[in-house]
């Protein structure tokens, strides 16, 4: 049987749910349950910590597992990123008070960050962004938020997840240089997985469904003779469907679309002369 980590709590646990329904696997029916069996498709999943998830995988005691791009490099350990699920998306970024990296010329160079201490949850992101761009830093972990560190004089830099901004703003600070690391929900594989068959359908049904989320069916009918102007307009994934209507001359289309152009394609098929023109949302597929 396939085991898969899934977050335990907040967005990426509620984002995992979603996606792994519509996907067609059974999820808990209570937040206090830890284990759920869906053995119509062999699979157990354990609900986890979403920091812990890339420790377990990585050990090879779970096969699969959904986290954050950022706890994954995090952890370092041998779990690998296998599909950007789309969901919980993080910019991690480092931020200070005006002027302690120099000026805005010289503060967007990592070489900036050289002989500060830095304050973070993430030292391994952290740490890892330095190594790679050849920088030395005092990094010092911290649990939870980290923006008063500052002005406690725990440290000259926080590295942290920055959104709006606001939270960084109330404590006298600013984004400087360039991003860390732009995380989001990611399934995680470990080193003792097996190479393919449940797997490979995990993936299968995930990206299906990630699929769904970009398109929709767009169905029409519209005459016969401008039936070329209307495929060029929706030619679907392969080829539209068409089928004759019992109306002489006219016939019915149907063709994904990308969820985002839906409407101006509808627009444009109207004053082509089409009619009926309907949108239908996709759950789940396979291209």
């Amino acid at each position: 049987m396939l085991r898969i980590a899934v977050p335990n709590k907040g967005s990426l646990a509620e984002g995992s749910r979603q996606i792994l329904q519509e996907a067609g696997y059974r999820q808990r029916s209570e937040t206090s349950q830890l284990t759920c069996r869906d053995p119509e498709n062999g699979i157990e999943f354990f609900y986890l910590r979403p920091r812990d998830i890339a420790t377990y995988v990585g050990s090879g005691d779970l096969h699969l597992g959904i986290t954050g791009r950022d706890l994954l490099v995090d952890t370092a350990g041998p779990a690998e990123e296998l599909l950007d699920l789309q969901f919980g998306r993080a910019t991690f970024r480092f931020a200070a008070r005006p002027g302690t990296l120099g000026d805005p010329a010289d503060q967007a160079s990592p070489a900036a960050l050289g002989g500060h201490r830095i304050a973070t949850a993430y030292p391994g992101v952290v740490t890892g962004y330095l190594r790679r761009h050849g920088v030395e830093a005092e990094v010092i972990r911290l649990d939870g938020a980290v923006e008063n560190a500052v002005s406690l004089g725990v440290a000259d830099v926080v590295a942290d997840v920055v959104q709006t901004g606001r939270t960084l703003r109330e404590a006298g600070l600013v984004p400087v240089g360039e991003p860390i690391l732009e995380s989001s929900a990611v399934l995680i594989g470990g080193p003792r997985r097996p190479a393919d068959g449940p797997v490979t359908q995990v993936l299968r049904r995930l990206q299906g469904v990630l699929v769904a989320r970009q398109y929709v069916m767009l169905a029409y009918d519209v005459h016969a003779d401008r039936l070329d102007q209307a495929c060029r307009l929706t030619p679907g994934i392969e080829s539209p469907t068409i089928s004759p209507l019992h109306r002489e001359g006219w016939v019915a289309v149907q063709a994904m679309v990308r969820r985002s152009e839906a409407h101006r394609i509808m627009d444009e098929l109207y004053e082509l002369g089409a009619r009926a023109i309907l949108v239908t949302n996709l759950h789940a597929c396979r291209l």
